[in-house]
């Protein structure tokens, strides 16, 4: 268990210090925005687009991984999505509960977790599972939005809008740019190298400290959407890591290192990207914002418990 602890405590630590430097009024309310432009524009590009550019296809081609955490994202968000419609929720709406139910925050809890628990053999993994996070799902679910909001709906208007939108998104870019560079065989300059590893090792803990500023904000109380904003997160933290286990380890017969990082990046709680969509649509965001805070909180425990149970039976 303490050796569990000592994985954890840094990523929440780190978290916990945001979270305080904002109540305490050491950062502004404007901190934890700018520094997750920095973490989004920036660093955790760099990071992407460097990890990608080392990388062989050796290592990027793991389709059964890939199925194994693109099944369980899009099995979890398709199931949200339709009992969401069922009860009437409208489809934008609808859209954001379900991203916010199966969004692993890979990028910023994924990343330091998964390389303090299993080393450097699992940067590749955890690349691969924030590009499907970051680019496929967030993909669908904007145009999921697109569609629910677009009053004009002639599918080249809407296609193109949210190709543009895509395009403009640097988590997208940054990978496939990095892929290009690995694929043409281009040697990068001793300058370009220290640039990118400067900038990329400020990705991690500055994405921990920009969630903690943002988990400290004080927002307003809304008292619907509680009982949801539980269902979600217990969906997050039990059912999606529990299915990505059986597709892991019983569907697609993956090594066992390669099963514990699946479920682990599946079990991680939810990212801001649900919150950063309602924002940006100007959809009511309080229940993504509960479930950031819930799953944030109670993965504590449960990743506690995962990582604790890994390393037994490892």
């Amino acid at each position: 268990m303490l050796s569990t602890l000592e994985i954890l405590l840094p990523v929440f630590g780190l978290i916990f210090a945001g979270f305080a430097c904002r109540r305490r009024n050491v950062l502004g309310p404007t901190a934890a925005s700018e520094l997750n432009r920095f973490v989004v524009w920036l660093a955790l590009p760099a990071l992407l687009f460097d990890v990608m550019a080392h990388a062989t296809w050796h290592q990027l081609d793991q389709p059964a991984f890939v199925a194994t955490f693109s099944l369980s994202c899009a099995g979890i968000f398709v199931v949200i999505l339709v009992a969401r419609l069922m009860s009437g929720r409208p489809l934008a709406d609808a859209s954001i509960d379900a991203i916010a139910g199966s969004y692993p925050n890979t990028g910023y809890i994924g990343f330091p977790l998964c390389l303090i628990a299993f080393g450097p053999a699992s940067l590749t993994p955890t690349t691969i599972a924030t590009i499907l996070v970051a680019c496929v799902l967030f993909a669908i679910a904007i145009v999921l939005i697109e569609v629910g909001l677009q009053s004009e709906r002639r599918p080249h208007h809407l296609a193109f809008k949210v190709l543009r939108a895509l395009a403009r998104n640097p988590l997208i870019v940054s990978p496939i740019l990095g892929v290009l560079v690995a694929a043409s065989h281009v040697t990068m300059p001793q300058s370009a190298e220290t640039f990118l590893k400067l900038l990329s090792g400020a990705a991690s803990p500055c994405a921990l400290v920009s969630l903690g500023l943002f988990l400290a904000e004080k927002r307003p109380a809304a008292s619907s959407g509680a009982g949801i904003s539980l269902l979600l997160t217990g969906i997050k933290l039990i059912l999606q890591p529990a299915l990505t286990w059986w597709l892991a380890a019983r569907v697609f017969a993956l090594p066992v290192a390669l099963v514990d990082m699946a479920v682990v990046l599946a079990a991680l709680p939810t990212g801001t990207g649900p919150f950063m969509l309602a924002e940006y649509y100007r959809r009511e965001a309080h229940i993504t914002s509960r479930t950031i805070l819930l799953s944030t909180v109670g993965s504590l425990v449960t990743l506690s418990l995962l990582l604790l149970y890994t390393r037994h039976g490892a």
